[in-house]
């Protein structure tokens, strides 16, 4: 595939890289990272389509995978045009508004996404703990007021991060060696004080996503406490069983997520594309792999896209 360098440089843009030290396999590249976004799309979008078209799947567990799937498309579509077109044609120039706002929507979308969890983490707390109440506990109009409050959570504490950053004086050097816009990958190119930047992405990514986590933590530690409770076996097994996509979404999605935080601050002796690869990996592989895990752990939602797969 031929290589075409339409990037201008001017005062108003910056250049993504890409992948540094992998420049002559970016065309290789673009390959899997394609077909992890296409798929992602595919496997999300299937899912939004039969939860909106099936009245059955009105539920609140179905419309948290909903709001699951919508951040996810989000994430990986943020992050995933801009990329394919600087591994395949080598358009690394963006501008400095197009910047912020990608940065906006990555990380916003990424906060919402830690909120859907930790409310998920709340409906199997209640669906174990407390089945006999779960109808009247979590009603489709509370899990959107949840959802609600997720969001405007998100934007409320991502929107300072472009702020902060549009008031800063960006230097002549203005190469971001990355496929998209980060946070801190942003600040570096300031020649301005970047502290209260690094220390406001800082309280971000532990106060909040660590508080999301003790939240989880505190659902899964009372299941457990639930269920040990149980004398069967069998019981204990299915209470369990409910929980196993939950838990292998979240072990996709924070390592990935804390991985690129660290090593941004403290990664110096990482090699740079080892940083973006794994990075990127975050925006593609959980939206990629999610719908297929509660495809497969999910009986009604896989019997319900069965049923419009074969139709088509």
């Amino acid at each position: 595939m031929a290589s075409f360098n339409f990037t201008p440089f001017d005062s108003s843009t910056f250049i993504l890289t890409g992948l540094p030290g992998l420049e002559a396999a970016h065309v290789w590249i673009s390959i899997p990272f394609s077909m992890f976004y296409i798929l992602g799309l595919l496997g999300n979008f299937t899912i939004l389509f039969v939860i909106g078209k099936e009245q059955t799947l009105h539920k609140p567990m179905y419309l948290l995978l909903f709001m699951l799937g919508l951040t996810e498309i989000s994430i990986s579509t943020t992050v995933g045009p801009k990329a394919l077109c600087i591994f395949c044609f080598n358009l690394k120039g963006i501008t400095v508004g197009g910047c912020l706002a990608q940065m906006f929507f990555l990380h916003a979308g990424s906060m919402m996404h830690s909120a859907v969890l930790v409310t998920m983490a709340f409906d199997r707390y209640v669906a174990i703990c407390n089945p006999l109440r779960y109808s009247t506990i979590l009603t489709n109009a509370r899990i959107a007021k949840l959802g609600l409050v997720g969001l405007i959570r998100a934007v409320l504490f991502i929107l300072p991060m472009p702020l902060l950053l549009s008031r800063q004086p960006f230097c002549a050097n203005r190469i971001i060696p990355h496929t998209y816009c980060d946070h801190m990958a942003i600040a570096k190119m300031s020649c301005g004080d970047i502290t209260v930047n690094r220390m406001y992405g800082l309280v971000v990514a532990f106060v909040f996503i660590g508080s999301d986590l003790t939240l989880i933590a505190l659902s899964y530690g009372l299941i457990i406490r639930a269920v040990l409770r149980i004398s069967s076996k069998k019981a204990h097994q299915k209470a369990l069983k409910t929980c196993t996509a939950h838990i292998c979404v979240m072990l996709m999605s924070y390592p990935f997520f804390f991985f690129s935080t660290l090593t941004h601050r403290f990664g110096q002796g990482i090699a740079p594309y080892v940083h973006i690869i794994l990075a990127n990996l975050y925006c593609l592989i959980p939206p990629m792999l999610n719908p297929i895990i509660y495809g497969a752990k999910t009986k009604v939602l896989r019997e319900k896209v069965g049923k419009y797969t074969c139709s088509v």
